[in-house]
């Protein structure tokens, strides 16, 4: 073989081995790639497997976290109805000083009306004595100058008249509330101090009533106890005879315990053993009976009462009957002086209650095995017996605050929520605590309630939100005997406020089985009473509205049924300034107001629902003109003296539009008004708008 031969096998052969080591890398490199994707499948299975048993773990200690949690509340509950007695013992004695009231009203604050209209400065007149203008320009700018000046003076001290005039207006009708509020206060302070007379001389509607009020003014018993009873006073034995409603057989826990099942995925109820129920009521119904005596002798500063005979019952179905029925479950004759020498806090309350009283205590009260009772309150010849919480629907404006209060609570439970209400100082303005335990659109609520006659102001609805936010509260709620007024509404919009007026809270009360009525059996519901002094209503609400800018507008109104227009004559404007009924006028503008209205919103027509608001190019003063330069909008409510009450913020302009809605006014189920806002414009001006709403435009 040639020696040229040689040579390309040997090339040949070369590539063939370089051919052959690069086949086998990217074997290995395969190799080596398939082994570490093997190796990052199995770290993933391996970290979804520990996520996954990190989940399982953190799920089972989510659960197992809720049974205990349920548990801890059952076993806090049954504490707090073991010591119930103990408890009520510590807190302290009810006095008649409770009952009076500081001499003391809220201090008058006239708000803006408090700060003079700023006068204008000369020096912001003044003309710049240098620069190339003639004397004669000169002259006339100073004239101008001068003439602005005085302009502005003269309208800033008008300005000046009016708040002056209106401030004294506001505190001539401050001190008329402040009198009247003083002369209200002691008036009762004076009703007080005629109480404590008739207790010291025996007489037997001031016992009663004295006696009535301690045991309800008690704040030591649990969630969910009854406060009703019926008493009489015997004169003679000087001897307080009472019917005390007692908790039912549901206070105490079915439920033992709760603990979380893994492997089946549930929580497990543990049921109380019947037995111990049983005796738990019975040791809560004794509790109840010797926390009444405690309570009514503790009290007792003026020597009236030296016994008192206490009937326990609850209101029930009769077993027997299947019918409702008071069943008296507890009875007891106690001496003051045998009372007196006990320790309360201490004893075995069944014991005590039937053993050392030689009272009687149903052994099975868990199956309503009724006891006899001793006197009944109307029994006594000739006493004087009062009753609180029995049939009869009670009349909210004249419920006392605390049991208003008290009815709203249970209000709030009947809908499903845990509620107390607050102590009476210290509260952070809350009367009431609420939580709703739904898990998406629950969370902490917090309750205002305010027992007015007349429309709450928007101030208190600012409050209510501050405490909201202050408080870290989910919602809030201002429940109200009376009503709301546009300015309310129009701020708690768009807000986690809620407003419950009266007729509405009526409403709610009836459909959550309980009871209230506003005024008068005989009265309409939902008919507010006669006027307080101390919450004077507005006869009509006063729209003024202001904005920034040369901006040339008029600005009307139009009350409408949904989209449309009522008929013309409801379209207010410059050439139709009022409604027939005269519900909505237009009035005269003042310096600080570019236009106003006056809207009576109870005298609008039934059918009405709507009370749009809308402004407009002059077309004949500035024919070219839009909206563009119509900002910094702002309607100020006013009441009917003068008083701002509420600013409503209102959109700005846009150029090429020459009309614009400003916000409507909508009325709710309950009667009160919503604001708002507006902002859709028109280009074709006003007649494009009014036509918008089904005014024909020749």
């Amino acid at each position: 073989m040639s020696r040229s031969s040689q040579g390309l096998l040997g090339v040949w052969a070369e590539a063939q081995r370089r051919q052959q080591r690069q086949a086998e890398a990217a074997h290995r490199a395969r190799l080596q790639q398939q082994r570490e994707q093997e190796r990052q499948a199995r770290a993933a299975e391996r970290a979804m497997a520990r996520m996954h048993r990190e989940r399982q773990t953190a799920y089972r200690r989510q659960r197992e976290a809720d049974a205990r949690r349920r548990t801890e509340e059952i076993e806090a509950r049954v504490a707090a109805l073991t010591g119930l007695l103990a408890d009520g013992c510590r807190a302290p004695a009810f006095t008649a000083a409770a009952l009076l009231r500081p001499e003391r009203v809220e201090p008058f604050a006239p708000g803006a009306l408090a700060a003079p209209v700023p006068m204008p400065d000369p020096a912001r007149y003044q003309v710049p004595t240098g620069g190339m203008r003639s004397g004669l320009r000169r002259d006339r700018d100073r004239q101008e100058a001068r003439a602005r000046f005085e302009q502005d003076w003269y309208a800033a001290q008008a300005a000046e008249a009016r708040r002056q005039a209106q401030l004294a207006a506001y505190q001539r009708q401050y001190d008329q509330w402040a009198a009247g509020a003083l002369d209200e206060i002691r008036r009762h302070n004076a009703g007080v101090q005629e109480l404590a007379a008739g207790l010291r001389a025996g007489d037997a509607d001031a016992v009663v009533q004295y006696f009535s009020a301690a045991l309800y003014s008690g704040t030591c018993w649990p969630e969910g106890f009854p406060r009703q009873l019926s008493a009489g006073y015997d004169t003679a034995a000087r001897r307080l005879v009472l019917d005390w409603e007692l908790p039912g057989y549901d206070v105490v826990p079915a439920v033992k315990a709760v603990r979380y099942l893994p492997t089946a995925d549930e929580e497990r109820e543990t049921a109380r053993p019947a037995a111990q129920r049983r005796a738990l009521y019975r040791e809560v119904l004794a509790q109840s009976m010797l926390l009444v005596l405690r309570d009514l002798f503790a009290a007792d500063t003026y020597g009236a009462l030296d016994s008192v005979e206490l009937n326990g019952f609850v209101d029930d179905v009769d077993p027997v009957t299947g019918r409702p029925a008071t069943i008296f479950l507890a009875t007891v004759l106690a001496p003051r002086s045998a009372v007196a020498s006990y320790h309360l806090d201490q004893v075995s309350a069944p014991d005590c209650l039937t053993d050392g009283l030689r009272g009687r205590l149903s052994a099975r009260p868990d199956q309503r095995t009724p006891v006899r009772p001793g006197r009944r309150p109307d029994d006594i010849a000739g006493g004087a017996v009062v009753s609180h919480g029995t049939d009869g629907e009670p009349d909210l404006l004249a419920m006392d605050p605390l049991a208003f209060e008290q009815l709203i609570a249970e209000l709030f439970r009947a809908m499903g929520m845990h509620a107390v209400t607050t102590q009476r100082s210290g509260d952070g303005g809350i009367d009431v605590d609420a939580l709703d335990p739904d898990p998406i659109r629950g969370g902490k609520i917090v309750v205002q309630v305010k027992r007015y006659r007349n429309t709450v102001p928007p101030s208190a609805v600012r409050d209510l939100y501050g405490t909201v936010q202050s408080e870290g509260a989910n919602k809030g709620v201002l429940v109200t005997t009376s009503q709301f007024g546009p300015g309310a509404h129009g701020f708690a919009q768009g807000k986690p406020l809620t407003l419950v007026a009266g007729p509405e809270l009526v409403d709610l009360l009836g459909r959550y089985g309980l009871r209230g009525r506003l005024g008068p059996g005989d009265a309409t519901p939902g008919t507010p009473a006669a006027p307080e002094p101390a919450d004077p209503a507005p006869d009509h609400t006063v729209l003024a509205m202001n904005w920034s800018g040369a901006a040339a507008l008029d600005v009307c109104a139009l009350v409408c049924k949904g989209t449309t227009v009522l008929d013309d004559d409801h379209f207010v404007f410059f050439n139709n300034p009022a409604t027939p009924d005269g519900s909505v006028r237009m009035l005269a503008g003042v310096t600080e107001d570019r236009a106003a209205l006056r809207v009576r919103f109870e005298e609008l027509p039934s059918d009405a629902d709507r009370l749009v608001l809308v402004a407009a190019v002059d077309a004949e003063t500035d024919p070219d003109g839009d909206l563009g330069g119509f900002t910094d909008a702002r309607i100020r409510l006013l009441d009917a003296a003068g008083t701002e009450l509420d600013r409503l913020p209102v959109s700005d302009g846009r150029p090429g539009e020459r009309a614009l809605v400003l916000g409507t006014f909508r009325r709710r189920a309950g009667g009160d008004w919503d604001f708002v806002l507006g902002g859709k414009g028109y280009p074709g001006g006003l007649a494009a708008l009014v036509a918008d709403f089904g005014i024909e435009v020749s």
